[in-house]
């Protein structure tokens, strides 16, 4: 079995919570209301930079065509992180921030009741065998560095030589205030060895990132979490996925998919009442310390939505905290395993998860950023 599949035969997660600098069946999806926006591809995109004048409706965004995703996302602008900027010092002291508040109640009459806790449990080491999946560190501000989940996933585009990854919008941009945060890097199986665990702080940094550190070079996220995202469960969290470019800051041949062994399809409009959910990431606040990946073994998701006009958000019982957020979501197609959500939101008391449900939108952001490079 290769790497990828051992990783997702044993697992794949993570909740709203950004972390901040420590203190850091597609027949269930129901139909939109007619839109306001112009029902054109074109025409949506004259509306479309910073999204002063509106954001458009679902069926303008399933629509868009690659000059709409590119006049978009030339709005927002990536920081590169300078090469070796990640070092020890700043990766433990990206913490998670404590949710300031729990999910505002969803008001969709079509809600399932919440699902019960699930207990996170421990990936065996080393990582490198789940390297698909990691961290991703990024910064809110000077000195602030913040931490997510991410994971590995393949590229239309470059068959066998992905270099992108999948992870929460709000690991990428804080959505209405307009901050694009900076720095943002990736480090798959971070602590493979467990050479962090316990408070251990090992100077060589291929003891904590043995297949790299991969600095962010384009990046996407959904229009609706750009124009409406903040820091309590809304409407935005329904299309709170991000999906980033990255390249090795020691430079090299190999694509990150050669890299780690392999990548994972995403899956796009999966029928829930097919999916069997297991949600991986690296839960950081407490009762864990953000060293070891953890993996939740959901099952079938529920269903949770805060407007009813928009794919309710998938929703597994699982006790991961924040710093899991981003983290892969995985269920099996065809006999193997497929990305078919990201942590997204949790409550306080961390009983459950929710993701987005990964829709035209999504497809049609990883089908834009694929080509752009």
């Amino acid at each position: 079995m290769s790497r990828t599949g051992r990783m997702l035969a044993a697992a794949a997660g993570a909740v709203l919570l950004t972390a901040t600098a420590a203190a850091c069946g597609p027949d269930e999806v129901k139909n939109p209301p007619p839109s306001a926006a112009p029902s054109t591809s074109a025409a949506a995109s004259a509306s479309v930079p910073g999204l002063p004048a509106g954001l458009p409706g679902l069926d303008v965004l399933k629509k868009w065509k690659f000059s709409d995703w590119d006049n978009w996302a030339k709005q927002h602008v990536l920081s590169q992180a300078a090469k070796g900027f990640w070092d020890l010092e700043k990766l433990l002291s990206a913490k998670p921030k404590d949710p300031v508040a729990p999910p505002q109640q969803p008001t969709d009459d079509g809600n399932d009741p919440l699902p019960n806790a699930v207990q996170a449990k421990a990936m065996a080491h080393p990582y490198t065998q789940y390297g698909v999946d990691g961290k991703v560190f990024f910064d809110i501000s000077d000195n602030q560095h913040a931490v997510c989940s991410a994971t590995v996933i393949s590229d239309p585009q470059h068959p066998g030589k992905s270099n992108l990854i999948w992870t929460a919008g709000h690991c990428l941009t804080s959505g209405k205030t307009g901050k694009e945060y900076t720095n943002i890097a990736f480090v798959p199986a971070f602590n493979s060895s467990g050479a962090v665990s316990n408070g251990a702080k090992p100077k060589d940094r291929s003891q904590f990132a043995p297949l790299g550190v991969w600095d962010a070079t384009q990046a996407i996220t959904s229009p609706q979490w750009q124009a409406e995202g903040g820091e309590q469960g809304n409407a935005a969290s329904q299309y709170d996925f991000a999906i980033l470019r990255v390249q090795n800051d020691d430079g090299g041949g190999k694509s990150l998919e050669e890299t780690v062994g392999g990548s994972v399809p995403v899956w796009f409009n999966a029928p829930r009442a097919q999916l069997g959910i297991t949600a991986v990431g690296y839960p950081a606040a407490k009762p864990f310390d953000g060293m070891e990946m953890e993996r939740c073994e959901g099952g079938k998701p529920s269903r949770l939505s805060f407007d009813s006009s928009r794919p309710p958000m998938n929703v597994i019982g699982c006790t991961m905290t924040a710093g899991s957020s981003g983290g892969g979501w995985f269920a099996v197609k065809d006999g193997k395993p497929a990305l078919v959500s990201n942590t997204s939101i949790g409550p306080e008391n961390s009983t459950w998860l929710a993701g987005p449900y990964l829709d035209d939108v999504a497809a049609g952001a990883l089908d834009y950023i694929a080509k752009k490079n």
